[in-house]
């Protein structure tokens, strides 16, 4: 057997004969049609082969290679699958956090600067620029984060973990310290307890439901909110009548998931980019008009001053401030059906700003109409644009529920792959992107589920509180 000095000669060697001449020239090889172009790599140890083939187009396990058009092309779909949810929360995010009607001025601005903040360290810190990249080979949500501790810690207490997926879950080469690092001591506590174990373990169990808890809750709220506007034209309407349109809308819903996310983000897209263009436009004119003091509640000390005036009640309202950043979560749980620079670009440049001006341009409304709260947004819409809006809202609430739809999808799949789900049929619905996909089974529980939620609780307040 050749030496390791020898191997490397000879690899070396191959790009300096005729027979290896294409590949020193960089030149089209048989094989580069299916695997990129296949370029001379100098190699500097021989164990460093499966960091070099990372490298090579077509080998990467992640969507760093996607072309920059392709990143564009799932930041535009991942519009109306991953944000309709959140983007729908200006609808009834101040109306359930004064039920009972505004007390004082000053907690309009208090609400808003909760808002604010919510909204920039939740899904712009903690997601866009930390946590979509602890990412599981591109899929993301709570058993992705569990199984990457799994794969760099023996930690597992699901059977189906061989010894091999530790050792070959990395690329990167470990090179033994005189001193252990904070990690290695880390890595080591949890491989000798078994309590840790567990609690990690039920952790991700915890989390998971929680998601797809998120997956009934929200589908119904925003459908509800939406829909309900239209007793802002009619007040003889009751509320039965909302709430059997809001039903039938949440079956038509659940019976186009077969299409697949890729047809489905294409057909939603356009209208949840429309809802954030109109909520973002409107919530100007509004801060134009009404007042731009409360630009102000940029400042945080309003926040201690809401508290400081009545500390129980601005407690209880968090309930509704909450409800700012519902869905926030498919911004990760998503992530197996796009990509981190889809998902970053579509949150950074589009949604995020125009979700602080609708909720800028309603607080502005309120500091002269505070006894609109209960229907905020819609009164706050200038009259020629109420029916326009109306159909935008009714349609981005169904679209809004995608996001957590196609989240329960991602992590059922996970959850089974990890033997903590029964077995269930996972269709993939694109040739293209494999973290695409259906699970009918779950899809008809979750329409089910919805349906009961919607008729039991018939309200948005209800809704919010079950949250």
């Amino acid at each position: 057997m050749a030496s390791t000095e020898e191997v490397f000669v000879e690899e070396r060697a191959f790009g300096d004969g005729e027979e290896g001449k294409g590949v020193t020239d960089n030149k089209e090889t048989p094989h580069s049609h299916s695997h990129g172009s296949l370029k001379k790599r100098d190699l500097s140890r021989m164990d460093s082969l499966d960091v070099e083939s990372s490298r090579v187009a077509g080998m990467g396990h992640t969507r760093q290679m996607l072309s920059i058009a392709a990143v564009l092309q799932l930041a535009f779909q991942s519009i109306g699958v991953v944000y309709g949810d959140i983007g729908t929360s200006p609808l009834y995010v101040f109306g359930s956090t004064f039920p009972d009607g505004i007390h004082h001025p000053d907690d309009i601005l208090g609400a808003l600067s909760l808002i604010i903040y919510s909204l920039t360290l939740v899904p712009l810190i903690k997601y866009v620029f930390i946590v979509l990249w602890a990412n599981d080979n591109g899929d993301g949500g709570t058993f992705a984060l569990y199984s990457l501790i799994c794969r760099h810690a023996k930690v597992s207490l699901i059977p189906n973990q061989q010894e091999e997926d530790h050792q070959l879950s990395s690329y990167t080469l470990e090179v033994l310290r005189k001193q252990p690092n904070r990690a290695t001591k880390i890595k080591e506590s949890l491989e000798t307890s078994t309590a840790a174990k567990r609690t990690l373990l039920v952790l991700a169990l915890v989390g998971t439901s929680m998601v797809i808890g998120d997956g009934v809750l929200t589908p119904c709220i925003s459908v509800l909110s939406a829909v309900g506007g239209i007793k802002t034209v009619d007040k003889s309407l009751s509320q039965d009548v909302v709430v059997m349109i809001s039903v039938a809308i949440l079956i038509l819903l659940f019976s186009v998931q077969s299409l697949g996310t890729d047809k489905v983000g294409y057909m939603f897209a356009p209208a949840i980019l429309i809802w954030y263009t109109f909520i973002g436009l409107i919530g100007m004119y509004n801060l134009a008009k009404h007042d731009t003091a409360v630009l102000t509640a940029f400042n945080p000390i309003y926040i201690i001053h809401y508290f400081s005036r009545d500390s129980k009640r601005a407690w209880i309202s968090l309930g509704g401030i909450v409800l700012c950043i519902t869905g926030t979560e498919a911004m990760f749980a998503d992530l197996g059906h796009f990509s981190v620079r889809s998902i970053q670009i579509a949150f950074t440049g589009l949604v995020y700003p125009c979700l602080l001006f609708a909720y800028v341009g309603q607080a502005a409304y309120l500091r002269r109409f505070p006894e609109n709260v209960l229907d905020s947004f819609y009164k706050s819409i200038p009259g020629p644009l109420y029916w326009p809006m109306f159909v935008v809202a009714v349609a981005s609430s169904i679209i809004a529920s995608q996001a957590m739809i196609s989240a329960t999808f991602s992590i059922i799949k996970q959850s089974m792959s990890m033997g903590c789900f029964p077995r269930v049929t996972v269709v993939h619905t694109s040739p293209k992107y494999e973290g695409q996909v259906y699970i009918p089974e779950i899809n008809y529980i979750l329409m089910l589920a919805c349906v009961i939620v919607t008729a039991s609780f018939k309200d948005t307040t209800h809704i919010g509180n079950a949250y």
